[in-house]
């Protein structure tokens, strides 16, 4: 360790008194200070660090949201910050975060004093660049305390960090597992997005959170849609909070320099629209908005498949923390580009010169459109928003947002310019299995997140046509989805069948339903469908009408077929084998039991004669092997018989010459006994006549020897001469029949012998 001067000692004590002073005097101008001649960041009574690192960063002018609750933020009172998106509440919230440690003379050895806790691990990346930015020229520590991160990393260095950048999760984790985290001395904390935090998604969590924390603190809570909740304020403690709201007295809670519009849309089509969309703004920067991961996922990779011309990306929240912020950052730096997003995106983040946003799905509220169409037009800058709509989801929600004071404009798509791809999609799917099973996964989280959705005016899962939308997807078709099948069934079983009820339109109506009583799953096919219903006409009559005779037959499990075969006393498991002739064969031949034995072994009347046993077993054997041997000489003869049946009818389709020729054949076989030994020594020779000459044929022995010899006796004589290796002479092919024939036949000595040996056989 280096020891410091006596000149650096007296600077040291130069700095702290100024900085006493500093504090001193910003704590009186506070007090005194005019906030409606808060016009630039230069007139802040805050510290001169704080005023370097805003003009480093080329903050000047304060917006309307931080114009109003800087000042109450400075003085110690609990705020509740309402602003549009893209309004600059990260510094409403951050300047005023230095100032309460900066004023408590806050150092390394104190600990936490400031939490920030946002909803999402992308927002609180972006408050902590932005706090990195603005807080350089001043001596504390921050860190960024989000999952998908080292653990160990964070618990080594909690105890040594000032101001935290937080999402819950993580925050608890540390609480709960790491003994140096300690929040006992905490100043101040800030809740961004706060409506989001504070719902049910992070009650538990934000509960215990809470509790850990000291009562005496300050609190900050920022939103584009803040909540008034009592029990929500309640939660936090909060004392005497200023509500500051800079739009609650405009006409809209949007930006006024962003164009809204919807278009109706069926959700078989969605996906054939977005492609046309795309292709025709390959020079945009776009964000689309899905209610599901597995949907983003599924059309970024059918997309990417069929490379609409402009670069895509990916956020959702399955995804590696690490790709998630390589996807965020790429997103910034590029002006051309598609971003397939969940609502992870859809709060706090401040993408750069976005010209569209697309919701491809609805948004849970009115309050989650807001937060999706505030990623464009961000500090006075312009930007087009699409939303797209069934045609079931069309009049409740364009009603809600007309009362959120959102302006929006119903317009049409132009259908020259409308592409599918619904070949393409199926093709694709069909080759590539891994994205035939995403598209499943895909169709079946869209059906499971409108059939979880509380507002059912908006979200009706019986007015989607499953089939249709399935087919869009590049499915043959529809899968199951086993978890609405479910709930169905819970919830028919607590309400029972309805009957006899009069609907009161231009006719009466009357449904009957009827129970399912078969055996097995049901597969809900006809669980919407109206089974009977009788109206009335003009002339007061009842009209029946039987819609059974269309009703598609249920399939039937396993077990309940087997039941209606036990039903009707139908064997289970039979085999029957047929032979050729398709006839049924018996299985195996009833064996024959010695009756002697048997008669024995019945007369026991307790126990088992092991003995006796024996004997019967070997007994039977005997009878079994001889009975296995008829029935191999069965087969046999059954053969046979079959092979003299071919002969015969094979001999029956000869020519009548053919039987001549076999009757002379007989007639002269006499050749060939023995007893005739002179006609057998002509045959001979007429036999040893026709071969070939071997020594034509294979070469003649004895020369090959003598030429073997003289090569030796060359060796022997000649040592200095190179060894040289000989090939064996390959034989020669014996001359066919064909060539001996011609051969013979062209010979006129072999013609003479072969006239004179025919007229002798004539002559016989």
């Amino acid at each position: 360790m280096k020891m410091k001067s006596k000149n650096s000692k007296k600077n040291y004590r130069q700095k702290t008194d100024d900085g006493e002073d500093e504090i001193e005097l910003l704590k009186t101008e506070i007090s005194q200070f005019d906030w409606s001649k808060f016009k630039r960041f230069e007139d802040l009574p805050v510290s001169r660090a704080t005023k370097r690192g805003l003009a480093k960063n080329n903050y000047v002018i304060p917006t309307d949201i931080q114009q109003q609750s800087i000042g109450y933020a400075l003085t110690g009172n609990d705020v509740l910050g309402a602003a549009k998106t893209g309004s600059g509440k990260t510094l409403a919230f951050l300047i005023p975060t230095l100032e309460c440690l900066y004023r408590n003379r806050w150092t390394a050895f104190d600990g936490v004093g400031a939490l920030i806790i946002s909803p999402t691990r992308e927002l609180s990346y972006q408050t902590f660049e932005v706090l990195k930015k603005i807080g350089t020229e001043h001596d504390f520590s921050a860190g960024l305390i989000i999952g998908g991160k080292d653990l160990k990393f964070e618990s080594k260095r909690m105890d040594r960090c000032n101001i935290i950048v937080c999402t819950p999760g993580r925050l608890l984790q540390h609480m709960d597992e790491n003994p140096l985290f300690n929040c006992d001395n905490l100043k101040i904390l800030i809740l961004d997005e706060a409506d989001r935090i504070l719902d049910l998604g992070f009650a538990k969590t934000m509960n215990a959170i809470i509790s850990n924390l000291p009562k005496q603190r300050q609190t900050l809570l920022y939103s584009a849609t803040q909540t008034k909740s009592i029990k929500d304020l309640a939660k936090l403690s909060l004392k005497d909070p200023v509500y500051v709201s800079s739009h609650e007295h405009e006409k809209h809670s949007t930006p006024d320099n962003l164009t809204q519009s919807y278009i109706v849309c069926p959700i078989e089509d969605k996906i054939n629209m977005l492609w046309s969309f795309i292709r025709q703004h390959t020079k945009h920067k776009i964000i689309i908005f899905m209610s599901t991961c597995k949907q983003a996922k599924f059309i970024y990779e059918l997309f990417c498949q069929l490379r609409p011309g402009i670069p895509l990306l990916a956020l959702y929240g399955t995804l590696h923390q690490l790709k998630r912020m390589a996807i965020y950052d790429k997103f910034c730096e590029s002006s051309r580009i598609v971003l397939f997003a969940t609502d992870i995106a859809a709060r706090g983040l401040d993408f750069p010169a976005v010209n569209w946003v697309v919701q491809l799905d609805c948004p849970e509220d009115t309050n989650i459109y807001i937060h999706r169409v505030g990623r464009t037009a961000r500090f006075e800058r312009n930007g087009e928003s699409l939303l797209v709509l069934a045609p079931s989801e069309e009049q409740s929600m364009v009603e809600q947002l007309e009362q959120k004071k959102v302006p929006i404009e119903k317009i049409q798509v132009n259908p020259q310019k409308l592409f599918s791809i619904q070949r393409k999609t199926e093709a694709l799917l069909a080759k590539h299995v891994s994205l035939k099973e995403s598209a499943q996964r895909a169709f079946k989280a869209y059906l499971k997140s409108v059939f979880m959705m509380k507002d059912k005016s908006v979200f009706n899962y019986e007015m989607l046509d499953v089939e249709l939308f399935a087919r869009s997807l590049g499915l043959l078709t529809a899968p199951r989805v086993r978890f609405i099948e479910r709930k169905m069934a819970a919830h028919a079983k607590n309400q029972p069948p309805v009957k006899n009820i009069e609907i009161k339109q231009n006719h009466a109506v009357t449904i009957n339903e009827q129970n399912d009583d078969d055996d097995g799953d049901s597969d809900f096919d006809d669980l919407f469908q109206v089974k009977k219903y009788e109206f009335q006409d003009n002339n007061d009559e009842m009209v029946h009408v039987d819609l059974n005779q269309s009703k598609r037959k249920k399939q039937l499990t396993r077990a309940a077929v087997s039941k209606r075969l036990l039903k009707k006393n139908i064997p289970l498991n039979s085999k029957i084998k047929f032979d050729d002739d398709c006839n049924a064969i018996q299985e195996g031949i009833p064996r024959k039991q010695t009756s002697e034995l048997t008669k024995k072994l019945d007369e026991i009347e307790s126990g088992i004669d092991i003995e006796l046993a024996k004997q019967i077993m070997k007994e039977e054997d005997i009878i079994d092997k001889k009975l296995y041997r008829d029935l191999i000489k069965e087969k046999h003869l059954a053969k046979k018989l079959k092979m003299k049946e071919k002969k015969k009818s094979v001999k029956s389709n000869e020519n009548d010459d053919e039987d001549e020729a076999d009757e002379e054949y007989l007639e002269n076989e006499d050749v060939y006994d023995d007893d005739d030994d002179d006609e057998d020594e002509i045959v001979t020779k007429q036999y040893i006549d026709a071969l070939p000459d071997p020594d034509i044929v294979f070469g003649d022995k004895d020369s090959e020897i003598e030429d073997t010899d003289n090569h030796s006796e060359d060796k022997d004589d000649d040592d200095e001469r190179p060894v040289q290796t000989t090939k064996r002479k390959k034989f020669h092919k014996p001359i066919s029949s064909k060539k001996q024939k011609s051969n013979q036949y062209n010979d006129g000595e072999n013609l003479e012998y072969f006239e004179q040996i025919a007229q002798q056989l004539l002559d016989v």
